[in-house]
């Protein structure tokens, strides 16, 4: 019986020893694993703040990329002495050169005849839409982007005065169509005499009358009819710039006339011109 105990006893202590070594192992085992986890969190952690950086900097990258192309599609060359042209506005217009004569588009050598060509086209077209008929007291010439039209003062004012008469309503509602069919022209109205002096309770000279001639011009296009004020300017030439010499009622007749000189914004009106066409212009951009 008391054998029989102490094998009991033995058997329990070995079976106690076992299971505290097998503990022991397990929580070593169990800290290892921690151990190593946290160093993969750890290195989990540093590759993401890694991965963040390479993303910023190729970000950064990428938006310096959009922002060279950008700038190189709005780069400006010069046109000559009179206006600058951007990589966008050149693929409008060449849209536009499509519809211009090809004899008239062989003749263009540079980049200055192509614009002439192609903002020529698009005024020329807007003129003859609006039935603005030229003959001896009417006459538009197209130059350099730039248009001008010469009125003989017969057709809006009485002799010696700056007030409007009632045939001047025809003339000034066509060319007011003109205007305000495009955005992005600026108009000059010049006033011209001939050489004889005047002076009057209102008028000390022809710089006076010129003057008040384009003003009221102006004023009749804006009030009346709609014309943006600030795409206006007044100015008065007296009798500095005559056409003809001052030596007959004919000719001073001539040098009696209202210069209406369109300048036209040359990126604002191709970008315009292309809004109601955009799906060709992306096509033609892709």
């Amino acid at each position: 019986m008391k054998k029989l105990s102490i094998l009991l006893l033995l058997t329990i202590l070995s079976f106690s020893c076992v299971s505290k070594k097998k503990y022991i192992a397990l929580q070593q085992e169990n800290g290892e694993i921690k151990s190593e986890l946290l160093k993969t969190k750890v290195a989990k952690e540093d590759l993401e703040t890694k991965f963040d950086k390479i993303q910023e900097r190729v970000d950064a990258y990428n938006s310096k990329i959009a922002s060279l192309k950008q700038e190189n599609n709005t780069k400006l060359d010069a046109v000559g002495n009179i206006a600058v042209i951007s990589n966008d506005t050149k693929i409008k217009m060449r849209e536009t050169l499509k519809h211009v004569d090809a004899n008239k588009l062989a003749q263009a050598k540079t980049l200055k005849d192509s614009m002439n060509l192609a903002v020529a086209y698009n005024l020329e077209k807007t003129i003859g839409e609006s039935n603005m008929s030229e003959d001896e007291d009417f006459a538009v010439n197209i130059n350099e982007t730039v248009v001008m039209i010469s009125i003989a003062n017969d057709m809006l004012f009485n002799t010696g005065s700056y007030r409007l008469s009632s045939k001047a309503d025809t003339v000034l509602k066509k060319l007011a169509d003109v205007i305000n069919s495009e955005q992005s022209l600026d108009v000059m109205v010049e006033g011209h005499t001939d050489a004889r002096t005047i002076s009057t309770e209102f008028l000390a000279d022809n710089w006076d009358l010129s003057v008040m001639r384009a003003t009221s011009v102006v004023r009749k296009l804006q009030e009346k009819y709609g014309v943006a004020p600030e795409k206006l300017i007044a100015a008065g030439r007296s009798s500095y710039q005559p056409i003809a010499e001052n030596n007959s009622k004919e000719n001073r007749a001539k040098n009696r006339r209202t210069k209406i000189i369109i300048l036209p914004n040359i990126d604002k009106f191709f970008a315009l011109m292309s809004e109601n066409d955009t799906a060709v212009v992306e096509h033609i951009t892709q």
